[in-house]
């Protein structure tokens, strides 16, 4: 099994103000927008999370426009950044990816979902049916009556080495996910439950919708990453990504 992990652009934020409350207040600064590219030893292309709608390449203000959070958070694409052309790194299109998975449905997170039509795509039930009836999830970019989800609860092994941990505090019901590699060994992609590093370091957890609650699903991904002896990639960590391995030059195995 391959991970291979896919740059879909930035956000320009205010750092405190978004994702460390404490840390780095007012110091704007630009952090990573990823997905995961799962190829498995049986030819199967599952993607964790679809980024950014290819909208916010000539219009970055197109979500957020007239609200709050466009003070702290615009978003950042070149035409390089699409899913359509990070695929095609890989020799991909949408049209050979057979599953989809949505850590969360946050519209950097499921903006690309249109793509896959073609695809079964999974989410959690329980998210699922509140981000249908809260604003802070732009349905437009995921409930379309094109897309065939497949809701699952709790914690599924959704497929074999690749196992959902139900981490709250971001969303309600926020998965994260152990990968388990052959030569490599676990990787937990811990998704929005951890932005980042200062978020540890400093026990900032004021950006989270739930900081106590997120809190304790940090702790829930520290014990598991120790147990598992788990390498743990956070949401959108910039110091971190610098260090971690990208497509298309590179892959975790």
């Amino acid at each position: 099994m391959k991970l291979h992990i896919l740059f879909l652009g930035e956000a320009c934020i205010d750092k405190g103000a978004l994702i460390s409350p404490g840390v780095d207040d007012g110091k704007r600064t630009h952090i990573p927008i990823p997905a995961y590219l799962i190829q498995t030893d049986d030819g199967k292309n599952i993607l964790i999370d679809t980024g950014m709608h290819p909208k916010h390449i000539e219009d970055p203000e197109y979500t957020f426009r007239g609200q709050e959070v466009a003070k702290i958070l615009l978003p950042v694409m070149r035409p390089e950044d699409s899913m359509v052309q990070r695929l095609a790194e890989l020799n991909l299109s949408p049209q050979d990816i057979d599953y989809v998975i949505n850590t969360h449905l946050h519209f950097d997170h499921c903006g690309n979902n249109y793509l896959f039509k073609d695809s079964t795509i999974y989410a959690n039930k329980d998210h699922f049916k509140i981000a249908q009836e809260n604003p802070n999830f732009p349905s437009e970019y995921f409930d379309l009556p094109h897309l065939k989800y497949e809701l699952l609860e709790g914690e599924p092994e959704i497929f074999p080495g690749i196992q959902a941990v139900l981490t709250p505090g971001h969303a309600p019901y926020h998965w994260s996910f152990l990968i388990s590699l052959k030569h490599e060994g676990h990787v937990l992609l811990c998704g929005d439950a951890i932005f980042c590093q200062d978020n540890l370091d400093h026990n900032a957890w004021g950006g989270q919708m739930e900081p106590e609650v997120a809190k304790e699903s940090a702790k829930k991904l520290l014990a598991l990453a120790d147990s598992k002896d788990a390498m743990m990639v956070y949401g959108h960590d910039s110091d971190q990504w610098r260090t971690l391995r990208k497509a298309p030059r590179a892959f975790y195995s």
